[in-house]
């Protein structure tokens, strides 16, 4: 839908791609519902952003006409999805892979150590994000360096806004599943968990090749990408707050709640999409039905009217109130995967290093939206 309302800000200008965080602080206080020129609002505040998770037959997440499993369907088709999805998750899984997990992060970590200074992005979490994800699900090494090429000319098509760029591409990661799916034929379900989920059955039948194809782009474009990114955010808060790496390495225990706070205040994922299915009012303005809303994780979660002092890391905060991870029934399934790379992968650095600082001469660089985290960030390790 095209809305007739004059633009209230503009997501592309130079001060909101320079700082985010701070353009989303001074939209949410001046403008709570507001509206761009592509007539898509952008839904600021906690409350506001809340009770468009927890309502999901106003608020749609069928916005796209391509599939999007399950991330993309309402109930009760969402819920069919969710139901044998959600399983690959389960707590077992979580602690039945953390030593592979942990052994990852090991090395990950001691190749850093042995180059003394990295790229955090594309040297450290990049390639732990995607050899963590290959593990989990049983792809070979061989094919990392293909997913990397593939993920990088993703999310490049991805900013260029180039609609058959974005089609080809998606096409060639259809074409890759496609392959893992065939080399599995004939192999029992125990295998790894890519052959489960080609066994795995939706209202009585198997997944076809664009719903597992839909699956695995969002376990590894989405888990890969915002893993990265709060990696990144991480090391950044690490290499800045010596008091707190030395606190953390003195008491680890400490390191999850950290974690989840420092993404908080600084969200990896900037966004998420949602349609109105009626006019509705939300923030103070009217909205039509068949209105497009961009929830802003980053506004929310530094919301003061819901979390006091937000620039302030706090990890006494009620957990219930961080929408790192989402709310409702489009909560994220992979939460329980993510929490535990992270936190094993900050508990590796610190165990193994005695400090973490920003390299001399290099001044770190924001990532612009629809990307967060940092563009360019050059970490020393000792």
């Amino acid at each position: 839908m095209t809305s007739t309302l004059p633009p209230d800000w503009d997501p592309q200008a130079p001060d909101v791609l320079a700082d985010p965080r701070a353009a989303y602080d001074a939209l949410r206080e001046r403008c709570p519902v507001a509206m761009g020129p592509s007539g898509q609002a952008t839904v600021t505040r906690h409350a506001d952003v809340l009770r468009v998770l927890l309502d999901p037959a106003t608020f749609s997440s069928a916005v796209s006409a391509h599939p999007a499993v399950p991330n993309g369907y309402n109930a009760p088709r969402h819920t069919a999805y969710r139901r044998a999805l959600d399983p690959f998750f389960a707590p077992e899984r979580i602690r039945h892979f953390s030593p592979v997990c942990r052994r990852l992060a090991v090395r990950t970590v001691q190749e850093a150590l042995s180059l003394g200074s990295i790229e955090a992005g594309n040297e450290f979490a990049l390639p732990f994000a995607v050899r963590v994800q290959s593990a989990f699900l049983g792809w070979p090494a061989l094919i990392q360096d293909e997913l990397i090429d593939w993920l990088h000319r993703s999310h490049a098509a991805t900013r260029s806004g180039d609609r058959a760029l974005t089609a080809q591409v998606a096409q060639e990661f259809e074409a890759f599943v496609e392959r893992v799916r065939d080399a599995r034929l004939g192999a029992p379900p125990a295998q790894d968990i890519s052959t489960e989920l080609m066994h795995t059955q939706v209202d009585g039948r198997r997944l076809d090749l664009r719903e597992l194809a839909s699956v695995l782009r969002n376990w590894t474009v989405g888990e890969v990408g915002t893993i990265a990114a709060s990696v990144g955010i991480l090391l950044h808060w690490l290499a800045t707050e010596p008091d707190w790496q030395q606190r953390l390495r003195a008491e680890p225990a400490l390191l999850p709640a950290a974690i989840d706070e420092v993404l908080r205040r600084d969200g990896p994922l900037p966004a998420n999409r949602r349609i109105t299915t009626r006019a509705v009012e939300l923030g103070g303005r009217s909205l039509p039905a068949g209105t497009r809303l961009s929830l802003s994780w980053i506004a929310a979660n530094r919301d003061p009217r819901a979390l006091a002092e937000p620039d302030r890391l706090r990890l006494d905060r009620d957990p219930a109130l961080n929408l790192l991870y989402g709310a409702g029934i489009h909560v994220c399934p992979g939460a329980p995967l993510a929490r535990l790379e992270l936190r094993l992968l900050m508990e590796e650095l610190l165990i193994r290093t005695q400090s973490i600082a920003l390299a001399a001469g290099h001044a770190p660089t924001r990532a612009a939206p629809p990307d967060a985290g940092y563009a360019s960030l050059r970490i020393r390790l000792r």
